[in-house]
């Protein structure tokens, strides 16, 4: 119910109150005025008839005269009871009348008191108002019928209630009145006070009014500009915060009391692969065992340091702590490339000393003849050739980690020149003609026209082109070897080398490119390999901006292709 229609209920319920209240104590105390000043003229009344009844007056006659000039009932009454006259009966009928000495005004005036009594008449049958006195011969009765004085006292009843029919129409215009001043502010600051609640903290009131209801309208301005202050730094805080978290290479996620993951940084949702919209249940979060416990120990409030886990192929250090009011915050850490790196470092360190190992100890073993013993001169040439190559062998294998080396910490950076790339794959091929011949290899070259020329370091495309071709030669038994180009759409150039030789397995050519990597490392070895070739080429061709890619079928050969920007851009 509205504030208007309260106050008008209201005004209704106090004006109504007060106008029954008046008319019913009015047409109380009128009724038993009106009886008393009545019984008042009635005794006056009766005592002028008593002093007009003498002994030669004749009581029926002066009842009768009295009664007609009074307008009243006049009785006159012997000290007995007897009625000796009354204005409304005379002869065999006053005669008839029954004694009143019992009727309570006449026994109070042979008293000697004024005697009144309201009853309803046997002779009439009306309700009378009865006045009694004593007289010297008796009793003097006045009487008047009451329903003239209800009459009297009926009206004015209505007028009463006609005035205050008239009141309650005022009181209720001046309420409605009332009301609309004091509802209308209420109803705008409360609008107001809505809209700050839904958000809206640029609306303010627009009531400038003394008193209570102005202070209101000040106190609620004051208000909004306080809470809009608080909200833009809590939003400011905000934005921080999400930065902060954003910017973080630690996936961060924080847990409230029920559970409910209420915060996740891109990092996190990354790491856990979580695509949910927040908030939802920490169930949803892979079932790893290290997290649940994590996050187990932490809602208990204890402390997770350095908890180690592996989801979907990824390495994960947990950091979990709880939160004073409930919760946790749980720190994700990707160790991935770490334990990748170390995993490369082991296998670099194992793999040197592996393939450093048989030459030196071919060298050693062999130095040690020749030391200890006195071979024959044929043996010692051998000795020395095998020493010599191994030596070699050994030397490729230093240049070739110190250009990966170099290459790998930013100390070579690639001088590109415009290039005559049938200039450079018939150097390579002079280079490789006695390798391939020894085989019964053909080498040949298939340079596109629209590619003859490249834009890369002259010393780069040499090496990445003779490591191709090199390699091609030692894992080939019968066939070609063919150094080809073809222009690229996008204006680049793509050189490649193809073989005949006996193929890579596919499960294999994602690692070829790696330090070391072999697929048949006996083979390798004995053809001379450092298994650092394709990992050099790979390096050179991506300080250029390029790509390198293989195929393979086995059996039926290998097709090594690298591709060259048009502009390649320089790496520092």
């Amino acid at each position: 119910m509205k504030l208007t229609q309260r106050i008008l209920l209201g005004a209704i319920a106090v004006v109504g109150f007060l106008v029954v209240t008046i008319v019913v104590v009015v047409n109380r105390q009128l009724s038993q005025r009106l009886r008393d000043e009545t019984t008042k003229n009635l005794a006056r009344e009766a005592r002028f008839v008593a002093t007009q009844w003498t002994p030669t007056t004749n009581p029926s006659v002066l009842a009768r005269t009295a009664g007609v000039a009074l307008g009243r009932r006049v009785t006159l009454i012997r000290e007995d009871g007897v009625v000796l006259g009354d204005t409304d009966f005379e002869g065999e009928a006053l005669a008839r009348l029954e004694n009143h000495l019992t009727r309570p005004e006449v026994a109070s005036a042979v008293s000697g008191e004024i005697g009144s009594a309201v009853r309803p008449s046997a002779s009439r049958g009306d309700v009378e108002l009865y006045v009694a006195v004593r007289a010297p011969l008796g009793v003097a009765r006045v009487s008047v019928p009451t329903g003239s004085l209800d009459a009297i006292v009926a009206a004015a009843g209505r007028d009463a209630a006609s005035a205050g029919a008239v009141a309650l129409l005022g009181a209720l215009v001046l309420a409605w009145l009332f009301s609309r001043s004091v509802s209308q502010p209420v109803v705008e600051l409360r609008d107001v006070a809505r809209a700050l609640a839904s958000g809206d903290l640029t609306r303010r009131s627009k009531i400038r009014a003394p008193g209570e209801v102005g202070d209101l309208a000040v106190a609620l301005d004051q208000l909004a500009e306080q809470l809009s202050a608080r909200l833009a730094a809590l939003q400011a805080d905000e934005s921080l915060l999400l930065q902060l978290t954003e910017s973080l290479n630690e996936g961060v996620i924080a847990i409230d009391t029920d559970a409910m993951v209420v915060r996740i940084n891109e990092t996190a949702r990354r790491l856990l692969n979580a695509r949910d919209a927040l908030p939802f249940h920490s169930d949803l979060l892979p079932r790893a065992t290290a997290l649940r416990d994590a996050l187990a120990g932490a809602t208990a409030g204890d402390t997770t340091d350095d908890a180690e886990l592996v989801i979907s192929g990824r390495t994960l250090n947990v950091t979990a702590r709880p939160l004073a009011g409930g919760g946790a915050v749980l720190a994700l850490l990707d160790l991935t490339r770490v334990r990748r790196l170390e995993a490369v470092r082991r296998d670099f360190v194992a793999n040197v000393s592996h393939e450093l190992r048989t030459p030196l100890t071919i060298v050693s073993g062999f130095a040690e003849t020749l030391a200890q013993d006195d071979p024959p001169a044929d043996s010692r040439r051998q000795f020395a050739d095998r020493i010599l190559g191994n030596t070699r062998r050994m030397q490729r294998i230093v240049d070739d980690l110190l250009d990966l080396s170099r290459i790998e910490s930013g100390g070579w950076v690639p001088n590109p020149m415009t290039l005559d790339l049938l200039a450079v794959a018939s150097d390579t091929i002079a280079a490789a003609c006695d390798a391939a011949d020894a085989k019964g290899l053909t080498l040949s070259v298939d340079i596109h026209p629209e590619s003859a020329v490249l834009f890369a370091d002259a010393t780069a495309l040499r090496q990445v082109i003779g490591n191709l071709v090199d390699n091609a030669v030692r894992h080939t038994a019968t066939g070609a070897v063919v150094i080809f180009s073809r222009p690229r759409p996008d204006g680049g150039v793509t050189v490649g080398v193809r073989d005949t030789g006996v193929g890579i397995p596919a499960e294999h050519l994602p690692r070829i490119f790696e330090r070391f990597y072999r697929v048949d490392p006996g083979r390798a070895r004995a053809e001379g390999g450092t298994g650092l070739g394709l990992a050099i080429v790979k390096h050179l061709v991506e300080a250029h901006g390029g790509k390198v890619k293989a195929e393979s079928v086995p059996g039926a050969g290998t097709t090594i292709m690298v591709n060259f920007p048009a502009s390649s851009p320089l790496r520092g």
